[in-house]
């Protein structure tokens, strides 16, 4: 069980740096075009808004999910009232996906 933990946690780690590596490199590339700090700053915190709103609603996901599971195996008929929690954690990285858009787009 701890492999399994430690290679979710390499796995996440990886996108987590794979994402923030993409977020550097755009802004290095808008700092060689001439577009300043600014641009950069922006894109940085694109990037930091989609990563981190992603990392939050991933281990919300997989505690609801886990309280889901066990609660859905002793009563099936709460399985409703369980989707509808794990929606709403879902919209948490959508809403971060939003953001990173709207400061791309300034």
């Amino acid at each position: 069980m701890k492999a399994l933990k430690a290679a979710a946690l390499a796995i996440v780690a990886l996108a987590v740096l794979v994402t923030a590596t993409a977020t550097v490199a755009s802004a290095a590339e808008a700092e060689a075009a001439g577009a300043g700090f600014g641009e950069m700053g922006k894109l940085l915190g694109a990037g930091m808004a989609i990563g981190f709103a992603g990392l939050g609603a991933g281990v919300g996901m997989g505690t609801a999910s886990a309280a889901a599971i066990g609660a859905m195996a002793e009563k099936p008929e709460v399985f409703g009232r369980t989707l509808i929690y794990i929606v709403f954690i879902e919209a948490i990285a959508i809403y971060g996906l939003v953001i990173s858009f709207m400061l791309i787009m300034m």
